[in-house]
């Protein structure tokens, strides 16, 4: 035992939901969930030989929550009150997870009317009172009340998502105070998570002033009396109630009993019957192999992971779907090879080509793929099996030393066949920039995987470790993995300091580059059983993983713009602009800043005395897109001259100015940057520049539009999907009347007005038209008394009357409703998932906008697969045409827009429409046509 007893106490209760989020829906043999089972398991596991490899334990328990339960209910009966139950499957979990403690022979401890953290905080004074360093396994900001020493014995924390210790200094980094004073912040700022009420309005930053400033929450309330007027002072007067009953909260318990001795927490032994058994009973095959692995009995609870654990999940089986994810060793940094001969590239080129499977990445000069250099080229096999070609290392100053290095041009040929060959798989994260990078180099890659694309595909929308889960390499590696990856700043500083890549040293450099490389590998590993297991694996190879080397092709084909014609505008944009300021000026009768919220809000509420104003957090008033549009149809002209204001500041600045800087110098072209994971929905987005968002169907659209050009000879084709949403509402939805007007060719919106109003005109088309897209999208009957300029009660008799007329529309909304809510997600005719997190939120717009969204999304969504199929199909049918100079430039919404010679529109046009046409099949037979409208022009303005 070492001279000093240190003693781990886990936060068991922060392990279980993490492992709950981090899997799958997992079942045993039984048919009992162990999802959260099985991720507690190699988490502890994991921790174990974690604090093995380090300065391992002398004593450690594992702490959890007896109940949802405390004195602090008792205290304020509102204490937790806004946490939902925990998930159904989640429940009978509970009780495995205590078993699973007491499998590694750990004590779990548990107390009723306390939590967690004050039967920590018990045992780390008892044990500091002891002499005994002790350390708290969490990340708990509680919890950081406990970090320091006392004569000698030291309290810290470990925080295993980030792999950081957190003593004294990190704590003042996060509150701006020592852990003493770690309450009186929490009590200033609340906490909505657990109802804490602190002081509304008194956010972190503005806590850790005050306390910092008066040296603790009793000083800084009684301060508040000499304070200048201002709205911080009224709140902490009128509010100082809620931040002492906040103190009495957040403060933890520090007497509560002892259930298990310090001595009874002694690592001995582990005796392996207990945990093997364990294991097998709910069957966790791979961890039991671990187990056998040791050869019997490990040593103590830190000997339980062997050397080289197995990587490959155990097959689900019949008795229950199980499939553990894999699990890996740590991240080693230093096991990663600099590549930096011919030779030895050679030789892990003969590796890839044997392993059938390698991960890619590339480092580069610059995020644009479409000008950057290749500074080098990184490959994994396995974990910690990975290396790092540098290709373009050495200082910008032509005289400066540069590093051993492969030859650019050698490496490149090396690399070409192995990254062509149809026999090795290469795994990316976020591959379409490395396509563009690599074929700008000569090189061309198949066939592709992209764990950006799994991640999207299993979960997006969905919200994991209590956060929304988003899909970049870093996230996943820390959500998935465990892991916190280098990052680029770590590398190459920031600010005035900072420096490019290629003047990294080769040894950072490796660490960073085949870091990535590593984590996609792992990755690729964790994520790809997923798709089984969870119904992905449909959308992601039937429609998402084959449209990644289209859209990156897309990219690097771009679409010319006229400058001269873009800097016109921008100049005609300018005058309007400036019209309009004066105009708006006039009407005010004061100058200000029109593009200040805070100066307009004043302006329309207090100045001029319009009604309705509503103050938001940072105390100005709501000024956007929705307030404007309500004063202007209450007859507000200022409010209709500053949304023509906007918009033409909008337009100006994304589009008539920033496409001119946008223009590739190499190229002449403007190259966007699609994000195959930007809508939840499935759809693609583009930026740099945003083409989304250029107004369809106004004159200043069109203008816009007549900028982006053909070559001389060529002209551009626009092919769009006619109301494909609409068509799909009425195949999914299943109303005969709407299918067949669209199998008939009738103007649906005709067809609507007929069937809502009795009869057709301007007026009820251009409402039908509003409803029939409104009810897609799940509005209310404000909403839609907005949009039509009509009374609410009106505007619920229409939704009334649509109903009734079209009552499939109503059963899909309702049932669509249901499933959501059941499932937590909806689903599109491709089986592509869209998670709603919020769909039984306590908060009414959230649960509102949930539902609104979750309304649309089957629908948008099979729209969005659709198109994306068309994509995939497109440039094979044109080819087996003899077409396949035809470039598809864009993609916006539902068109697609090809640039192609004159003489070949006709037969281009029939193989495009034929393809758009037919994309859903043979997946997904539709009930209705889909029709698919082109035209043709020297410019995309002009094709409409």
């Amino acid at each position: 035992m070492a001279e000093t007893p240190h003693l781990y106490l886990v936060d068991g209760s922060a392990y279980i939901f993490r492992a709950y989020h981090r899997l799958p829906p997992l079942t045993d043999p039984e048919g009992t969930p162990v999802g959260a089972v099985y991720g507690y398991t190699t988490m502890l596991w994991k921790l174990a030989d974690d604090l093995h490899k380090a300065d391992g334990p002398t004593h450690l328990a594992v702490i959890l929550d007896k109940s949802s339960q405390s004195f602090r209910n008792e205290i304020y009966d509102q204490y937790k009150a806004n946490r939902p139950p925990p998930p159904e499957d989640l429940v009978p979990q509970f009780p495995l997870i205590r078993d699973a403690t007491r499998a590694f022979s750990l004590p779990c401890i548990e107390e009723p009317d306390v939590e967690a953290d004050d039967i920590i905080a018990s045992y780390a004074r008892e044990a500091q009172r002891q002499g005994w360093h002790v350390t708290i396994v969490s990340s708990d900001k509680d919890l950081m009340q406990l970090v320091g020493e006392r004569d000698g014995a030291r309290i810290d924390m470990l925080d295993t998502m980030k792999n950081a210790r957190i003593y004294i200094d990190e704590v003042e980094e996060k509150f701006g105070v020592g852990p003493d004073k770690v309450g009186d912040v929490l009590a200033l700022m609340g906490d909505s998570v657990d109802n804490i009420p602190g002081i509304f309005g008194v956010g972190p930053k503005t806590a850790s002033k005050l306390i910092a400033e008066h040296g603790g929450l009793t000083a800084a309330l009684d301060a508040a009396e000499g304070m200048k007027k201002s709205k911080l002072k009224e709140r902490l007067i009128e509010h100082r109630a809620d931040a002492e009953l906040s103190r009495v909260l957040v403060t933890l318990r520090e007497d509560c009993s002892l259930p298990v001795t310090l001595e009874d927490m002694k690592l001995d032994e582990v005796p392996p019957e207990p945990l093997a058994a364990f294991l097998g009973k709910h069957g966790f095959t791979s961890l039991l192999k671990r187990l056998e692995a040791g050869n019997g009995s490990p040593s103590r609870a830190t000997d339980l992971n062997p050397a080289k654990p197995e990587t490959a999940g155990a097959p689900a089986s019949s008795a229950g779907n199980r499939q553990p994810l894999p699990e890996f060793p740590a991240v080693d940094r230093s096991a990663y090879e600099c590549v930096q001969t011919l030779g030895r590239l050679e030789e892990w080129i003969a590796r890839a080509m044997a392993a059938r499977l390698v991960a890619v990445d590339t480092e580069t000069s610059s995020l644009d793929c479409m000008l950057c250099d290749l500074v080098g080229v990184s490959l994994a096999l396995g974990p910690n099996d990975a290396c790092y070609i540098p290709l373009g290392h050495g200082g910008s100053d032509m005289f400066a030393e540069r590093p051993a290095q492969v030859d650019k041009a050698a490496a490149l040929a090396a690399l070409a066949p192995l990254l062509a060959s149809d026999a090795v798989v290469k795994v990316f994260h976020n591959g379409k920039y490395d396509l563009n990078v690599l074929a700008r180099n000569g090189i061309a890659v198949t066939p592709v995987e992209d764990t950006m694309i799994m991640s999207f595909d299993l979960d997006a929308g969905r919200q994991l470790d209590g956060i929304g889960g988003g899909h970049g390499m870093d996230e996943l590696a820390s959500r998935h993995l465990g892991h916190t990856c280098l990052t680029f700043k770590e590398i190459c500083g920031t600010g005035k300091k900072a420096i490019p890549f290629g003047e990294v040293p080769l040894d950072k450099a490796t660490e960073y580059a085949a870091e990535d490389a590593d984590v996609t590998w792992r990755l690729y590993k964790t994520l790809k059983p997923r798709l089984a297991t969870e119904g992905g694996t449909r959308i992601y190879e039937r429609v998402d993983r084959p449209l990644v080397p289209v859209v990156a092709q897309m990219e690097r084909h771009g679409i010319k713009v006229d400058r001269t014609r873009l800097a016109k505008l921008s100049e005609e944009f300018a005058g309007e602009i400036a019209r309009l300021e004066k105009e708006i000026h006039r009407i005010a009768g004061t100058e200000f800043t029109v593009g200040s919220p805070k100066q307009l809000g004043e302006i329309l509420f207090d100045t001029l005395g319009y009604k309705g104003g509503k103050k938001g957090k940072s105390g100005q008033y709501s000024t956007d897109q929705s307030v404007l549009e309500r004063l202007s149809g209450e007859g507000a002209e200022i409010a209709g001259k500053v949304l023509e204001w906007r918009q033409l500041a909008k337009l100006k600045n994304t589009y008539t100015d920033a496409l001119q800087q946008a223009i590739n110098p190499e190229t002449g072209r403007v190259h966007t940057s699609y994000s195959l994971v930007g809508a939840q929905t499935g759809r693609l987005s583009s930026t740099e520049p945003n083409l989304q968002n250029i107004p369809i169907r106004t004159e200043i659209g069109r203008q816009i539009r007549e900028a982006f050009v053909a070559d001389e000879g060529n002209v551009l084709l626009a092919a769009d999907y006619s109301q494909i949403e609409l068509r799909l509402a009425a195949h999914m939805a299943d109303v005969p009347t709407l299918k067949e007007a669209f199998a008939q060719g009738e103007d649906i919106h005709s067809r609507t007005a007929i069937e809502m109003f009795g009869e057709v005109n301007r007026d009820t088309r251009g409402r039908a038209k509003t409803i029939n897209f409104a009810i897609l999208y799940g509005i209310s009957r404000w909403g839609l008394a907005g949009r039509l300029g009509v009374e609410a009660d009106e505007a619920q008799a229409m939704i009334d009357t649509y109903f009734q007329r079209f009552p499939g529309i109503q059963k899909y909304i309702v049932r669509t409703l249901e499933q959501v809510r059941e499932r937590g997600y909806s689903e599109t005719l491709f089986a592509r998932k869209t998670w709603f997190p919020r769909i039984a939120s306590k908060n009414q717009a959230e649960r509102q906008g949930s539902e609104r969204a979750a309304i649309n999304a089957p629908i948008q969504g099979t729209s969005a697969d659709i198109i994306k199929r068309a994509m995939v199909r497109m440039m094979p049918a044109l080819e087996a045409a003899g077409l396949g100079h035809v470039r598809m430039l864009l993609q916006v919404h539902d068109e697609l827009v090809f640039e192609l010679p004159e003489g070949d529109v006709d037969a281009a046009s029939a193989v495009i429409e034929r393809v758009m046409a037919g994309a859903a099949e043979p997946a997904v037979k539709l009930d209705i046509p889909l029709g698919v409208d082109i035209g043709t022009g020297t410019s995309w303005g002009a094709a409409h």
